[in-house]
């Protein structure tokens, strides 16, 4: 199986590709997951609720049908639930701060040679990189 490791990552980035796509083509939207969960929540006067609820319950569903499949995690999550949950509001904060978050920006402006996109998804890395670097090698790691 370890000749095949590269299939789930390929498999879910067509997936990805082919669900934004499609979502631009039949609904002339870009399906960015933060603005489609606070769609989904109530959050925004898009009125677009329910097909909101059908794309998000749709990444958790083959989110859920990968894991039954695989049975076997490359990711262990060794953070404490409050740091977990408080990145978590910093992550979603940030992307309504951002108007857009990684999906919106990174796969679908990108796509589009959205010249904002391009400048948000390049912030986002860098921001990322730091972060990494910073935690695994200036305070030694968060748990």
């Amino acid at each position: 199986m370890s000749n095949l490791n590269f299939i789930w990552p390929l498999t879910g980035g067509l997936l990805i590709g082919l669900s934004a796509g499609l979502y631009l083509l039949l609904n002339g939207r870009i399906a960015g997951i933060s603005g489609l969960t606070a769609s989904m929540l109530g959050w925004t006067g898009g009125g677009q609720t329910g097909l909101a609820i059908g794309f998000v319950s749709g990444i958790l569903a083959g989110a859920a049908i990968a894991f039954n499949l695989i049975r076997e995690a490359d990711v262990v999550i060794t953070g404490s639930p409050v740091l977990l949950i408080a990145g978590g509001l910093l992550v979603g904060f940030g992307t309504r701060l951002g108007s857009g978050c990684t999906s919106g920006h990174g796969v679908c402006g990108l796509a589009r040679l959205s010249p904002r996109s391009l400048i948000a998804t390049a912030t986002f890395m860098v921001i990322a990189a730091a972060t990494v670097f910073v935690t695994r090698h200036l305070i030694g790691g968060l748990s």
